[in-house]
């Protein structure tokens, strides 16, 4: 059938039956990465096949850890460099559309990661069958790009489940499970992983009907009446969460979906239209530079062995337990150490809850839970590959702790410190082995913040840096190395954004007010509910190690509430009262007008001392200062970073505002060190390189 054909990236084969199997597995690359390549072959191959017309096709993966990642994004910068993104979205719709009319049976067998332009090539095969296993995941995250699926996505699947299972699906790019796949009818069919080949045959002989209220509500809810009604809706449902302006695809989206009538072709030239002009946007720019810095912290720990098996943590506080049951969760067998039971037991309860939450099945609950074990005499640290110190913040306590617990260590071992604030070069002091200690700071919660900074110091040996990288990339962490200086990289920056926020709200300006205008910056949590969710006490403590170092002040009123036990959430008093987990925030008079420099003192002083941890060399360089500032403090995603925004809105502007807000405030706002250095003025859309 293919004499003559050859293919780098596809594997073709016929069996007896007439059924031909495609097999996808992208030369030199351990991924399926859809690339312009892939797709030219694939059309190709379909192109015969509309001719030969065999009894089936079955389209699957060779590679073991899935179906297909999605569409070659090194390719799509470079087709966003070159103004031909809407050829080349138009050619991959030519392709699936090709597959999609092929004049015979077409199934995409399913396993392990299934994103974005695979799953569009997936709902181009006429059936669907999934690897019933927990690493099977499904979706269109494009959308986390600053774009929206392209090849035929939103043209295929609100006809196939219907509008209101699809949109969200494309509008959050949240990947399903398989089980979710199937009960929502994206998959037709789940089988077991060994099996899912001989399962597909089946399923090409034996075409699945499916549920007739599955297709009538596909049918109803995509009627040009039923898009009129459910567009507003969906449109205010979605601008409740995010702003037009900063993220405009999700909004594209739905107006490519409500103008999409019942013509394929029709629906496919919206969706390339629209994703070509999405991809000229600064918020498709910043977030594509995010992904591939998320893909360079991923790949920092990539080919070294951690050698860790045991994680052995002394403080079983919100930090230290999370941390350990964290490492638990992920496969490392883990001893927790206090000073008596009492304080270990809430810190197994809390893991016990995330276990439940996370893995779902008892038998996976209980596995985890019995890796995680109490340590109150501390036997686990002779037998630990890494010890990870996590108690309170006071460098003359955890030197102590270090002179009592290193005479145990094993030959390797290595010490880490939870710290927050305390520069490393202080607390390696007194070690006998200070070469293998370094700082592993984590972020609270532990279990949904990414970020953990690798704290380095003088004396640290660059092969124990490079192991604790991999532990990072073990238990599913994004990790920065930084200098051990005062705050680190993320506390350093934010904690002058923080006091200055605070001082606001001291001089009368109510809260609710302040977290506004930095959401509308673009900042994940505002700075007085941020205050109170790490909690008021740890601002204090972490603000006054800093403040000397940042030549800044606590604002009044902090010592006051310290002093009436309302440190924030976990107090359920603190700035706000907190009820359930959530701030109670007050009424603001509709007739109070906010300063206009309001947004500028915060986010400028956050800002300033990005650019001040540049000069120092904080970081090795100002991408991964970006990084750790979004992954570790919730900063403005679509603007890609403080060096990124500094970029973008033209260094001497930014730096001319700070002159303004010195004069009229003080030195605090004085431009620091750092405004000179040449990453400031590169291109505000360069593109890091995916290491």
């Amino acid at each position: 059938m293919f004499e003559g054909l050859r293919f780098n990236h596809w594997k073709t084969s016929l069996d007896d039956s007439g059924i031909v199997t495609l097999t996808l597995d992208r030369a030199n690359s351990s991924v399926n990465a859809i690339s312009r390549e892939v797709l030219d072959e694939l059309g190709q191959i379909v192109e015969r096949l509309a001719i030969e017309k065999p009894a089936g096709v079955i389209i699957h993966s060779a590679k073991s850890n899935g179906f297909a990642v999605g569409a070659d994004i090194k390719e799509f910068v470079e087709y966003a460099k070159h103004g031909t993104v809407q050829e080349n979205i138009e050619n991959g719709q030519r392709v699936f559309e090709a597959l999609a009319r092929l004049p015979c049976p077409t199934v995409a067998a399913v396993h392990g990661a299934c994103m974005g332009g695979g799953t569009e090539l997936m709902l181009a095969c006429r059936q669907r069958i999934a690897a019933d296993d927990d690493k099977t995941r499904i979706g269109l995250p494009e959308v986390q790009l600053g774009i929206h699926p392209g090849w035929g996505g939103s043209a295929r699947l609100p006809r196939l489940i219907g509008a209101p299972e699809a949109l969200p699906i494309m509008l959050t790019g949240r990947p399903l499970s398989a089980r979710r796949a199937k009960n929502l009818g994206m998959v037709d069919r789940l089988a077991r992983a060994d099996e899912l080949l001989a399962e597909a045959r089946s399923l090409l002989r034996n075409p699945q009907t499916r549920p007739l209220a599955q297709r009538v509500t596909a049918w109803a809810t995509n009627t040009w009446l039923a898009r009129q009604i459910l567009a507003p809706m969906v449109i205010k449902q979605t601008a409740a969460k995010v702003r037009k302006e900063h993220y405009p695809a999700p909004f594209a989206l739905i107006d490519v979906w409500k103008r999409g009538g019942g013509n394929i072709q029709q629906r496919l030239k919206l969706e390339a239209r629209s994703v070509s002009k999405l991809a000229n946007t600064p918020t498709a720019h910043n977030l594509i530079r995010i992904f591939f810095l998320q893909e360079r912290l991923k790949n920092q720990g990539s080919g070294v062995d951690a050698g860790i098996r045991h994680v052995h943590v002394v403080g079983a506080g919100v930090m230290g337990g999370d941390i350990a049951a964290w490492a638990a969760l992920k496969g490392f067998e883990v001893t927790l150490q206090d000073r008596e039971m009492k304080y270990i037991q809430p810190a197994l309860d809390r893991a016990r809850t995330l276990y439940e939450k996370k893995l779902k099945t008892p038998e996976k609950v209980d596995s985890a839970t019995r890796r995680l074990r109490a340590d109150v005499e501390g036997s686990g640290i002779a037998q630990a590959d890494l010890a990870i110190e996590a108690i309170f913040e006071s460098a003359p306590a955890k030197e102590a702790l270090y002179a009592t617990i290193e005479p145990q260590f094993r030959k390797d071992e290595i010490l880490a410190s939870n710290t927050s604030s305390i520069p490393l070069d202080e607390l390696r002091k007194g070690l006998q082995a200070p070469q293998r200690f370094l700082g592993l700071h984590f972020f609270n919660p532990v279990a949904q913040m990414l970020l953990v900074e690798v704290v380095r110091h003088d004396q640290l040996d660059p092969a124990i840096e490079k192991r604790a990288l991999a532990f990072c990339k073990a238990i599913g962490k994004l990790p920065v190395a930084v200098k051990g200086t005062p705050g680190f990289l993320v506390n350093r920056i934010l904690m002058p954004y923080l006091l200055e926020a605070l001082r606001l709200y001291s001089e009368g300006v109510p809260g609710p007010v302040l977290d506004k205008q930095a959401k509308n910056f673009g900042m994940l949590m505002g700075p007085i509910e941020l205050a109170d969710t790490v909690g008021l006490d740890v601002c204090a403590a972490v603000g006054k190690e800093l403040a000397p170092f940042l030549g800044l002040e606590l604002p009044p009123g902090l010592e006051d509430k310290l002093q009436a036990g309302k440190r924030g959430k976990k107090d359920g008093q603190g700035l706000y009262t907190w009820q359930d987990g959530k701030p109670q925030k007050p009424e603001v008079d509709p007739d109070y007008t906010p300063p206009p420099d309001l947004q500028d003192r915060m986010i400028l002083s956050l800002i300033n001392e990005a650019v001040a941890c540049l000069g120092d060399e904080v970081v090795d360089d100002a991408d991964l200062l970006d990084a750790g500032v979004i992954f570790g403090t919730g900063f403005a995603f679509f603007r890609g970073g403080p060096i990124q925004y500094v970029r973008a809105e033209g260094a001497e502007n930014v730096r001319q505002k700070l002159d303004v807000l010195a004069k009229r405030y003080g030195e605090r706002f004085t431009p620091k060190n750092g405004w000179d250095h040449p990453a400031l003025k590169q291109d505000g859309f360069a593109f890091p390189a995916a290491s």
